[in-house]
């Protein structure tokens, strides 16, 4: 057989066959094909190559032709042909060089550009030439539509065994195929048990993190499969208890579609594979496999594992309720901007909106003191749940006992197993010739360590049953005491035994969220959203920035100054003024100190005759007398001497600071307070070393 197109420069290079099959299975079943890629090279010597001068790549065999990133063969046989070295490509079609326009035009490309040839069972083609590029450019193209074509097939028939719920996926530990193939639970009761106690432990706790300590505390391990899917017990971590609570199997569902994988950009990079979310499974059936748990409980199993992971930014999530003081963490946002409220625990306790500063650089739009809103919102939270702390209470004693019996199941078969395995390992080493010291020393050990994992688990399980009493169930005579204390549910919430993360998570039994607003400068607005869609709103008292900014400002003051002429004390005055349902700025009370200002800024100057009126020294002013002369707060004049508006010195004999008693020293303050006078010294000023007494 001869071609036109060979010539004798094509003939000096060298003929390439090129093999390769699509899977391993291939190689092994479609002997055929492979034989009919081999016998190429006889087609290679009929067209003038000699023997020696033919050569095949078949290091692709198993790779599929969709990409060129795995294909050695393929790489090496691009390289040859860019130096020159190959005048002839053989294969069997097209679709064994690649079935990839993107990698088979480069390839047209360079041939035509190195004049190699390329071949195939039905002729030789040139791609240098107008009629060879459009024959193998029409050959690539229905080639790589054939892949197309065969993924598409491949799909649908897989997609339609699994929407009946047939198409055989890997099963996690716990779930097993019988040989009729049907899937059942795990013929291993401590398997099933362990799984059970998973979920039951999370039912209660309501976190993962406490039923990976709960675990560990126990010295319970959990089944995993190994590399070769086999059962091996390992110790538990916190991806092995999430995979567990995540996988719709144990609520006995088939689904198809839960991941997706992720190409990255970058070549040579391996792909990811990311969960999707619920709404986006292709295939759901419920009921395909026996279940561990019922779909109800799954469901509320997984929205509370989203509900744990605290989220600021994106979504509503509220976190797991965490030993902070502040009650309402996670579940309180702002009712303008509707971003949630973070928690500051620097200083006092605060519930700040701070997403304007930290993204634009404004001010904080939200900064409210926790505690008056935690206690408004416990009150309210109390009330409602008052009639129900009976049955709360015989609920919560149920879950206890259920938990504590599956610990002390799951211990007690963890012994059985580890007894099992002690004595198959006492049977290997009886077995064993007595002369192989090597395989005798190994069994001996493994006997050896066995039985120390033996005793260890037997004594953690004596432990664990003597100091935990399974919670005995509520009688008679207990439904009649809890009745007459469940008034008492206000001293038991108070009491410092119960922890903030306790605290937390009763509340968040019945409150949905918090949504608080500044009404007022002294007054914020709480909406409680219960569970349920019901709501409540709260008038909360909180911190004022100033007096002035109070909201009773005026009736308080008013009040004062009555209650100062008719010749009370500022401490008196004080404590009517609490009773009466007002407070200073910063306090839940009035305290003396805000009494004192509003008297001198009323101009009540001077107590009633026969009260103290603290230390005084003949011929000389002390701060507070002097504030007294001037109306103003002693606070005004302390001010100006740290910052050196006022120069004056400590009395050597008092320790305290003392001005002249004249005229002219009120009418220098005077014209200081005026902005008439920028400083006053009265450092030169004689300062007396004996003779201050107590009027």
């Amino acid at each position: 057989m001869s071609c036109d197109l060979v010539t004798a420069s094509h003939l000096d290079r060298k003929a390439v066959v090129y093999i390769r099959q699509s899977s391993p299975h291939q190689v092994l079943t479609n002997r055929e094909s492979l034989r009919l890629q081999y016998a190429l090279r006889q087609r290679a010597r009929e067209l003038g190559w000699r023997e020696a001068d033919v050569e095949v790549i078949d290091a692709d065999l198993g790779q599929s032709g969709a990409g060129a990133e795995r294909r050695v063969g393929f790489k090496d046989l691009i390289a040859r042909v860019t130096l020159g070295e190959v005048g002839l490509i053989m294969s069997v079609d097209v679709t064994r060089l690649t079935r990839n326009c993107s990698d088979w035009y480069p390839l047209l490309d360079l041939c035509g550009h190195r004049e190699c040839l390329i071949a195939d069972r039905e002729g030789v083609y040139d791609p240098g030439t107008q009629n060879g590029r459009l024959l193998l450019g029409l050959k690539g193209t229905i080639s790589e539509m054939e892949l197309h074509t065969l993924r598409a097939r491949l799909t649908a028939g897989l997609l339609s065994k699994a929407r009946r719920g047939e198409l055989a996926l890997r099963l996690p530990v716990g779930l097993a195929r019988d040989p009729t193939g049907a899937v059942v639970k795990s013929p291993d009761r401590e398997v099933q048990a362990r799984i059970a106690l998973v979920f039951a432990a999370f039912l209660e706790k309501r976190s993962a993190g406490k039923v990976l300590r709960s675990l560990l505390a126990e010295g319970l391990a959990l089944p995993r499969r190994d590399r070769y899917g086999d059962i091996a017990w390992r110790p538990p971590t916190r991806h092995a208890v999430c995979a567990i609570l995540k996988n719709p199997a144990y609520a006995g569902a088939f689904v198809y579609g839960r991941t997706r994988t992720c190409r990255p950009p970058l070549p040579g990079a391996r792909p990811t594979i990311k969960v999707r979310p619920r709404a986006e499974w292709t295939i759901l059936i419920k009921g395909a496999y026996p279940a561990y748990v019922d779909w109800e409980s799954f469901e509320r199993i997984a929205a509370t594992l989203r509900d744990n992971h605290t989220d600021y930014t994106r979504g509503h999530t509220r976190g797991i309720p965490r030993r902070g003081d502040a009650l309402l963490h996670g579940i309180v946002w702002r009712g303008v901007c509707g971003h949630k409220i973070a928690v500051q625990y620097k200083g006092r306790t605060r519930y700040i909106c701070n997403h304007l500063h930290r993204d634009l650089g404004l001010p904080k739009c939200q900064n409210i003191r926790a505690e008056p809103v935690d206690a408004a919102v416990a009150s309210a939270f109390l009330e409602a749940v008052a009639p129900a702390e009976l049955e709360a209470w015989e609920r919560a004693s149920a879950a206890g006992r259920e938990a504590e019996t599956a610990l002390r199941k799951a211990a007690a078969q963890q012994v059985e197993r580890l007894r099992y395995r002690a004595g198959l390992a006492e049977r290997q080493f009886d077995r064993v010739d007595p002369d192989n010291r090597l395989v005798a020393a190994e069994l001996e050990r493994r006997w050896e360590t066995t039985l120390g994992e033996l005793r260890d688990a037997e004594r953690a399980l004596a432990e664990h049953r003597s100091a935990h009493d399974p919670p005995a169930p509520p009688t008679a005579e207990m439904r009649t005491a809890f009745a007459a204390i469940a008034g008492r549910l206000p001293d038991l919430w108070r009491d410092p035994r119960l922890g903030h993360a306790h605290r937390k998570a009763l509340l968040r039994c019945m409150v949905d969220e918090v949504v608080l607003e500044r009404t007022a400068p002294d007054r914020v607005a709480a909406r409680i959203v219960w569970r349920g869609g019901e709501d409540t709103t709260l008038t909360v008292d909180t911190s004022a920035h100033a007096l002035s900014a109070l909201s009773g400002i005026g009736a308080m003051r008013a009040r004062a100054v009555e209650l100062a002429r008719a010749g009370l004390g500022d401490a008196e005055i004080a404590l009517t003024l609490t009773r009466e349902g007002f407070r200073s700025p910063l306090r839940d009370v009035v305290l003396a100190s805000t009494v004192r200002k509003l008297r001198l800024r009323a101009g009540v100057l001077r107590w009633p005759e026969g009260r103290p009126r603290g230390r005084t020294v003949r011929g000389w002013l002390t701060v507070p007398q002097l504030a007294e002369r001037l109306a103003v707060d002693p606070a005004w004049i302390h001010h100006r001497i740290r910052n050196g508006t006022i120069a004056v010195s400590l009395a050597d004999a008092t320790r305290m600071y003392l001005f002249p008693d004249a005229e002219a020293t009120i009418d220098a303050f005077r014209r200081l307070r005026c902005g008439d006078l920028r400083h006053l010294d009265f450092r030169a000023t004689h300062r007396p070393r004996e003779g201050y007494q107590r009027a």
